[in-house]
């Protein structure tokens, strides 16, 4: 793994103390009167998942979300990016439907609709605020569909995904460690689209294929250590702090280390396009 590394987090106040690179959503951030200062950069996740998957559409006005990502910036510096208010492409996302615990809505549009909608959203935000720094997210659900995606932006609104400092990869979190993700990436690579931001990605997505990545970010040591019923750390067990450590500081920067030091080390690569030469 190469990819810069972004710990997602719930807990806003790990912006103040945490001292790594951080993935916090909208939706957590804007219930802070007062908002932490922080101590290294960080991503600003818009909360789309949360929307779609609740009401199957968007509520929440760009302006809205613009004044808050502004006050973002301002009051807790070191924004590094803010993803767009763009559409998933899940087919529960679309369709509906129950996933274990949850509900999700569905918006019942086509995957060519939420990558129009995906698209114009990103350029009216760039419109409204060419001061904040809004990725572009390419959408989609088969590898096709996200090539289609990246031409859209050029006949849809005229810009080049290819000159963009960062784009982000949306709709693979559930498969990011298998072939199709892999494919996904490569086939954006191939396109010209190389600086790419993998949302939501896990160990195994991140040992597969962070060497095509710029940055990720994960929850996974979330999941960990509640699904799994990991033991809280030793320490954590010593405070009487939890039963298991989803919302601990300690823990998820001795998970961040591990995957570190995992993908710091050599291991054989299988062999791969000749990028350069392929474009």
């Amino acid at each position: 793994m190469t990819a810069r590394l972004l710990l997602g987090t719930h807990q806003p106040g790990w912006l103040g103390k945490a001292g790594v690179p951080l993935f916090v959503s909208d939706t957590r951030l804007r219930v802070y009167k007062t908002l932490p200062r922080a101590v290294a950069p960080w991503g600003c996740d818009s909360g789309g998942f949360t929307e779609l998957q609740k009401f199957g559409r968007w509520t929440i006005e760009p302006r809205d979300y613009l004044a808050r990502l502004r006050r973002y910036r301002d009051e807790i510096g070191e924004l590094l990016w803010a993803a767009p208010q763009d559409w998933m492409c899940e087919p529960i996302v679309i369709n509906g439907g129950q996933a274990g615990p949850i509900r999700f809505a569905g918006s019942h549009l086509s995957v060519a609709e939420h990558q129009r909608r995906t698209v114009l959203n990103f350029a009216l935000l760039r419109e409204l605020a060419p001061d904040l720094p809004i990725i572009p997210v390419v959408q989609g659900w088969e590898r096709d569909d996200y090539l289609r995606c990246a031409d859209l932006y050029t006949t849809l609104i005229g810009y080049d995904l290819a000159t963009a400092p960062l784009v982000g990869v949306g709709s693979v979190c559930r498969r990011q460690g298998t072939r199709d993700a892999g494919r996904i990436l490569r086939a954006l690579h191939i396109r010209g689209v190389r600086r790419l931001h993998g949302f939501g990605f896990k160990t195994l997505g991140l040992a597969a294929h962070g060497h095509l990545l710029t940055s990720a970010d994960s929850l996974a040591w979330s999941d960990v250590a509640r699904k799994l019923r990991r033991p809280a750390l030793p320490q954590c067990v010593a405070a009487g702090r939890h039963r298991n450590c989803a919302n601990c500081l300690p823990y998820a920067l001795h998970w961040r280390t591990r995957v570190l030091a995992a993908a710091a080390r050599p291991a054989p690569q299988p062999a791969l396009f000749d990028w350069e030469a392929a474009a």
